[in-house]
């Protein structure tokens, strides 16, 4: 019985981030023959099972899915335990063992993840450092756990997150048959996304919890176009856009869509740092965007 899957999902790559996690994965404590591996290619506009070879793993193997590439590698698990790593995460030696671990010691959990420690290209800008937290960004020092909502501090986000297998089953079923969790699909819409963060909140659904653990740590590759305000911009709108279609997901909430240029923001916005304003605005227009297609879809 394979333990774990892992599943990379990897649309155009950059082939000197994916092959450093592939030498982290080769380097796993855990040994191989424990746990498979998943190269999910995501519409990659140049095929990736040329590019990328798995056969140092006894359980690996490439697929192909141009459209959901996370219930793709979902249906083709076979572990007991999924663990999604982005091509840009490269994972501590132990740290599918670690998640073994948790798993066992936490039978209350669907799902959980740890620490991101940055490797950045470039030197960050000062003034965009007290954003990057957007970027997966945070080293812990304690545990958090709980049943709690979409912004509690125990919610894992995707890089390299372990989820229970029927945690992830469900979750599949249920995206397949709800308009709301379609909405946080990437195809076609650059503010979708949080499909991680659903996910994980659908361990509430089976009476589980989630967590985040100091002990599970890897590190974030991060390329120099990331570190601009214009991408922060985006990466915040998208924020604002699945915050508020999580929330009518799992909270049944769904507010009228506000005013983007409201009196109140602007004026609470006003001794603000330009970056923070400009943030700001950005996460506003992303909920705003929620709002109106959550209020034509119900």
């Amino acid at each position: 019985m394979l333990s774990v899957s892992v599943i990379i999902c990897s649309h155009n790559p950059r082939e000197d981030y994916l092959r450093r996690v592939l030498e982290a994965l080769k380097a796993q404590t855990l040994p191989s023959k424990n746990w498979e591996l998943l190269l999910i290619d995501n519409a990659s506009k140049e095929p990736l099972a040329g590019r990328f070879d798995l056969s140092w793993h006894p359980n690996a193997r490439h697929v192909r899915e141009d459209k959901s590439p996370r219930l793709r590698g979902t249906a083709e698990s076979k572990g007991d335990l999924l663990v999604f790593v982005d091509d840009d995460n490269v994972p501590r030696s132990d740290y599918l063992a670690a998640s073994l671990k948790i798993s066992a010691a936490w039978p209350q959990l669907g799902a959980w993840s740890g620490s991101y420690l940055p490797e950045f290209e470039t030197e960050p800008p000062a003034e965009l450092r007290p954003w990057l937290h957007g970027l997966s960004i945070e080293k812990l020092t304690d545990s958090y756990w709980g049943r709690l909502s979409e912004s509690s501090p125990a919610l894992p986000t995707g890089a390299g997150m372990s989820v229970r297998r029927s945690v992830a089953l469900h979750y599949h079923d249920e995206f397949l048959r709800d308009p709301l969790r379609q909405m946080l699909a990437q195809n076609g819409n650059q503010l979708a996304g949080g499909q991680d963060s659903d996910l994980a909140l659908s361990s509430l659904a089976l009476g589980l919890g989630t967590g985040r653990f100091p002990e599970l740590e890897l590190t974030h590759l991060i390329p120099a176009q990331r570190l601009t305000l214009e991408y922060l911009e985006g990466i915040h709108e998208g924020f604002g856009y699945r915050g508020a279609i999580l929330r009518a997901i799992h909270l049944k909430e769904n507010s009228p869509p506000g005013t983007l240029n409201s009196f109140f923001l602007r004026l609470a916005l006003l001794n603000k740092s330009p970056v923070e304003r400009k943030i700001k605005m950005a996460e506003a227009r992303g909920r705003r965007s929620a709002q109106l297609e959550l209020q034509r879809l119900l």
